[in-house]
């Protein structure tokens, strides 16, 4: 059979055309092969990796309670507006539609940013906590237009006295960028709050305890489908002071409106029962996130609220040093109880004229040691202190 003109053209494109599909199909199988046998374990564990989580349980604080059992340091259930980046295509533009449900102030934004800077990939972070009724309400109604957006419910620091134990107490924060290189991330994943000062800080690792974790299937927008493991966070301790609540509070009040500190103990024990600085502060507001505004006021105020008295405030020690002096004559025998000072109400040196005054103008004339310290006469104690 003759040839027409032109067939060879056709053949040698079918020819082409059925290369180029062996080629194609070789390269398919060598890929299938690539992802099922080269591949499969790295692929597998990939996919196990995005369907399973492993999310951090934290464990609830510890409480403090007085000597007499009254909760100085509560925990009550907060709705906390949680954000995961790593689920969002563009964080801003959530924020900028959840702004529109809840208020989000510049400190919320701040705080976000600077958790979001230490936190881990998948980890959520919250935007704002305290979160009403109704605006729980308005944002779970918009659920589908939010990716990477979730309420949790969690615990937030609850000071029932207030500002009555705020510098013995102290008040927890949020973790920051140098706390964060210092504590065990292991132990501190999931956590957003530490003890900034006071027992809060002194006493972190016993009321902190041990994060727990649980394994969850989540759908391929991330949310939780089941659990498949659970591991219980470690509990952790409560503390109780040897405070008296109601001796504390009693010193509060006889200092309100006053600058000062008072504290008082057991002098057979060395206990502390009332530890009192005036004025002090609302721990409760540094628990939620307090704006920069009311912080800068405590700051600059007059009447320096943050200021520990008890501890940071230098004070001459008065009448109070009388009975130590008293104590170190008696020990190192220089001065028998009995015996009596004449005091005219003044005192000098020998071979000086200038009198050092009593505070009773006119004297208290004979003083024991006993006496002395009942009427807490200088002049006694001038001539005592000379002898010592």
């Amino acid at each position: 059979m003759r040839v027409k003109p032109g067939a060879d053209v056709v053949f040698r494109r079918i020819y082409l055309m059925g290369g180029a599909m062996l080629l194609l199909f070789a390269i398919i199988v060598a890929q299938l092969f690539s992802l099922q046998v080269v591949k499969h374990e790295r692929l597998t564990t990939q996919a196990r990796s995005n369907r399973i989580k492993i999310l951090p349980s934290p464990p609830t604080r510890g409480l403090i309670f007085s000597s007499d059992g009254v909760l100085l340091a509560d925990n009550r259930p907060s709705f906390t507006l949680v954000l995961a980046p790593a689920r969002m295509r563009d964080p801003d533009v959530v924020i900028q539609r959840l702004s529109k449900l809840v208020a989000v102030t510049p400190d919320d934004l701040r705080n976000f940013r600077a958790q979001r800077r230490i936190a881990k990939r998948f980890e959520s972070i919250p935007l704002r906590a305290d979160l009403k009724e109704e605006e729980v309400a308005r944002v779970s109604a918009n659920r589908h237009q939010l990716p990477g957006v979730d309420i949790q419910v969690r615990s937030e620091r609850y000071y029932p006295l207030g500002e009555h134990l705020s510098h013995v107490l102290g008040y927890v924060g949020m973790i920051d960028e140098d706390e964060q290189e210092r504590l065990d991330k292991s132990n501190y994943r999931g956590v957003t709050l530490i003890g900034k000062s006071g027992i809060e800080k002194a006493y972190q690792d016993l009321l902190h305890g041990h994060v727990g974790y649980q394994q969850v299937e989540v759908n391929a927008q991330g949310r939780k489908v089941r659990q498949l493991e659970k591991k219980r966070p470690e509990p952790s301790k409560n503390l109780y002071l040897t405070l008296d609540a109601s001796l504390q509070t009693l010193a509060a009040q006889s200092l309100r409106g006053k600058r000062g500190a008072i504290v008082a103990m057991d002098v057979n024990s060395g206990a502390l029962l009332i530890a009192v600085s005036a004025p002090g502060f609302d721990p409760n507001q540094f628990t939620l996130g307090m704006d920069r505004q009311s912080y800068y006021a405590l700051l600059q105020s007059s009447d320096k609220p943050l200021l520990n008295r008890f501890l940071q405030g230098q004070y001459p020690p008065g009448s109070t040093i009388k009975p130590m002096l008293g104590l170190a004559a008696l020990d190192d025998a220089v001065r028998q109880p009995e015996k009596t000072t004449w005091c005219p109400g003044w005192y000098s040196l020998p071979g000086s004229g200038r009198r050092f005054r009593d505070w009773k103008k006119e004297g208290h004339g004979h003083m024991d040691m006993t006496a002395a310290i009942a009427q807490s006469c200088d002049v006694y104690f001038y001539a005592l202190a000379r002898s010592l």
